[in-house]
């Protein structure tokens, strides 16, 4: 019988969770590593040199590979002959361990988990609580499998109850373009087939834990239903020719992960949950000898890519810049922005709707800037400002006709496609849309040299801040005519794919 001391289980889960905060899986870094090498859209190729620069740099320098470093999901196997110390509590020695993690100052983390999550929506401060399975099974050691879960990717899980008859693969071909690039692609698709509702969405999560293989399968061939499943989703997906950062190209997704369970026999349930171009997870054994040791990934063990800005990168001054200027760009176009810039997301967006409602003054004059939508982590040391990629744009396209229209802003910065709404705003007030590569964060950190929050202090990684940065690497992805590079691209390199056999 093992007994496992409430000490080392705490500090295990902490560990594990700073661990996978600056360290990707190495077999998700050499896939996209592959990605790299074979990608074919010079936009997309760009994206990914950038992920995989970044993902060293984070290594190197022990910071999140990301801003958003997740929503903690656990999954427990508890060996029916494992004892743990008297007075133990599970769920709070997972949180505890949380808890340690997000708030050490050698590397915080940035806190996201609010409470209430409808109304109030207060942040909790350490990014508890944790979700927490936990599962009885044979043996005397425990199992620990933890993720960190980023928002942008959690956001386009799907499930569908389908028609058993139903199917499945073109059910993923047609719905993966409905999810937009806010996921961060390249990443893993995880499916859940079978069950009830809430136990497909689980096996869709716990599949997500697998190690990449599928060259290993295309290699070998498969052996079962669900591998060759694998096989067909993962090309259909990648011959849509959504792409890195959704940008049109040869890799959509790394890997399909599936896991299936019995079902009843007039059900197919079926979820979707991609993970995204910072994938978190990882596993390992208490056996009661001591907390879990966590070996980092050799520098060699990264592909030998570099990354510089296009030469042909235009650079923008944010403090001289007009509005004529910002006319002559196209999608697609690459610029260096050097100057001050304002940030702000979902909960700023609310606070300024709020305040005009009630016709009070704003803290901050918008009027002729640019908004870069991002909640960075706290810095450490000399940094003026931990790793600050961009969220997901999108969510703020209620707000663009208010922020262009009433607060004469000129420009945002994001990631991912704006919808409609958004884009017919900025046509109608001759705005832009600019967008930071999601997966870059500790790279795009670098271009920041001051930071001051200048509003809503009390909304923590939401305040609004004002930075000034030197170089920032952005692209224009919706010019001031409506013209987008995310429906450009994906459609340009769907009938390219087609063209040459849609096979990556």
């Amino acid at each position: 019988m093992s007994v496992i001391r409430t000490a080392d289980f705490i500090q295990s889960i902490a560990d594990a969770l700073q661990f996978i905060s600056c360290y990707h899986p190495l077999d998700f870094i050499q896939a996209v590593g592959r990605a790299w090498e074979k990608e074919r859209s010079p936009a997309a190729k760009d994206a990914l040199a950038q992920i995989l620069v970044n993902s060293r740099m984070a290594a190197e320098g022990r910071r999140p590979v990301c801003q958003d470093t997740g929503i903690v999901v656990a999954f427990l196997e508890l060996g029916s002959e494992v004892r743990f110390e008297a007075g133990a509590d599970l769920e709070n020695m997972v949180n505890e361990g949380v808890r340690r993690a997000y708030t050490d100052p050698d590397n915080p983390l940035r806190a996201s988990i609010v409470a209430p999550p409808y109304g109030q929506r207060k942040n909790t401060g350490d990014n508890t609580p944790a979700v927490i399975h936990t599962r009885l099974v044979p043996g005397d050691k425990v199992t620990i499998k933890l993720a960190a879960k980023g928002g942008g990717s959690e956001n386009k899980a799907r499930f569908a109850m389908l028609n058993p008859a139903t199917n499945l693969v073109q059910w993923v071909v047609e719905t993966l373009p409905t999810l937009g690039a806010g996921w961060c692609p390249p990443g893993i698709l995880g499916i859940g087939i079978g069950g009830t509702a809430e136990k497909a969405m689980l096996l869709a999560k716990e599949s997500l834990m697998a190690p990449v293989d599928i060259q290993a399968l295309m290699e070998r061939g498969p052996a079962d239903w669900k591998e060759e499943l694998r096989l067909e989703i993962y090309e259909k997906v990648n011959a849509l020719g959504i792409g890195a950062q959704g940008l049109g190209g040869v890799t959509t997704v790394v890997d399909v992960k599936i896991l299936d369970y019995p079902t009843h026999a007039a059900s197919l349930p079926v979820a979707l949950i991609p993970n995204c171009a910072a994938t978190r997870h990882i596993e390992f054994e208490l056996d009661g000898s001591g907390p879990a040791g966590f070996t980092p990934p050799s520098p060699d063990d990264w592909p030998a890519v570099t990354w510089q800005p296009d030469s042909n990168a235009i650079p923008v001054n944010l403090d001289q810049i007009t509005r004529e200027e910002i006319t002559r760009w196209k999608p697609g176009d690459r610029l260096l922005l050097s100057g001050r810039m304002l940030t702000g997301r979902d909960a700023a967006h609310r606070r300024i709707q709020e305040m005009l409602e009630r016709g009070e003054p704003l803290p901050v004059d918008f009027r002729d800037r640019f908004i870069y939508y991002v909640g960075p982590v706290d810095p450490v040391g000399d940094e003026v400002v931990g790793p600050a990629g961009p969220t997901t744009a999108t969510r703020m396209d209620r707000y663009t006709e208010m922020m262009l229209g009433e607060l004469g802003l000129m420009g945002m910065i994001g990631k991912a496609e704006r919808g409609p709404e958004a884009i017919e705003a900025i046509k109608r007030h001759k705005a832009v849309y600019l967008i930071a590569v999601g997966g870059a964060a500790y790279l795009v950190s670098k271009a920041i040299r001051r930071a001051k929050v200048v509003a809503f202090e009390d909304l923590g990684m939401e305040a609004i801040y004002e930075f000034e940065v030197d170089k920032m690497p952005v692209m224009v992805a919706v010019d001031s005519e409506g013209h987008s590079v995310h429906q450009q691209g994906p459609a340009e390199w769907r009938i390219r794919l087609s063209e040459i056999g849609g096979r990556s």
